[in-house]
């Protein structure tokens, strides 16, 4: 039980990797506050959550709005006195050719996939600082570290995660807090099933077929799973990963070996 005493914010846990990650936070230990739009989804986690024996609370999140982010923290630090973890998780995804991306495509992108990430952090940085101990992990992905034809806007977001988490990183060191991201592959979620269906589209290739072909491409021989994610997320917050921060650790089965 690494995590036992400690308190954990996930952004957009009510599916995917950020329900599975605050499920394996729970499992080890930590106190959870689900941050989520998705009612439904968000109260599922929540009661997995609490049968692990966990205490949890759920918070109605836009990580667009500071808004929200600031009662997101405020709320935290008065249910339970503390935060020692963050996991934003939460983005979205949007396939077009480089000459089809509007400014409203982009700027959507840019808002929850990046934007968000910062300001998130900011909001529970003074709190960490003072408690002079905290764990940052941010979902970036393998698209931050390529290029891709239709997913310009995408890979420019997760791109940006990376370097914020960096300068974050070298920021805070002093403060006793870590910042780190993990860079996925081809994970098996709800957003896949976009993915598939966005960029098949732009193929010429039927979802199943694109699923099929990005599968084969994997060194380790099958798609990921959103636990393999959330194995390595919990590794990144607990005291096992405390001489690591400014990380982009990529968890794809071998697809970005660099």
């Amino acid at each position: 039980m690494e995590l036992t005493g400690q308190v954990a914010i996930v952004t957009g846990a009510g599916r995917g990797i950020g329900r599975a990650t605050a499920l394996e936070l729970a499992r080890m230990g930590a106190d959870l506050v689900v941050a989520e739009l998705d009612r439904a989804g968000a109260e599922r986690t929540a009661a997995e959550v609490k049968g692990l024996g966990r205490r949890v609370s759920v918070v109605p999140t836009d990580v667009t709005r500071r808004t929200d982010l600031a009662a997101m923290t405020e709320r935290t630090r008065a249910e339970f006195g503390r935060i020692d973890i963050l996991v934003n998780n939460a983005g979205i995804y949007r396939a077009a050719a480089p000459l089809d991306v509007t400014e409203a495509h982009w700027d959507a992108v840019m808002n929850v996939n990046a934007k968000a990430v910062f300001f998130a952090c900011q909001a529970v940085l003074p709190l960490m600082i003072a408690q002079k101990r905290g764990s940052i992990v941010s979902v970036a992905s393998m698209a931050g570290k390529i290029g891709n034809r239709n997913n310009l806007p995408y890979n420019a977001s997760k791109a940006a995660v990376i370097s914020i988490t960096k300068s974050l990183a070298l920021a805070h060191a002093k403060d006793g807090v870590r910042v780190n991201c993990v860079c996925p592959g081809f994970v098996e979620t709800d957003m896949w099933t976009v993915v598939a269906r966005e960029q098949g589209a732009l193929m010429g290739l039927a979802p199943e077929e694109f699923t099929r072909q990005r599968a084969a491409q994997v060194p380790l021989g099958r798609m990921e799973r959103p636990d393999d994610v959330a194995n390595v997320i919990g590794f990144l917050a607990s005291g096992k990963s405390g001489y690591m921060t400014g990380q982009a650790l990529s968890v794809d089965g071998g697809l970005v070996m660099h």
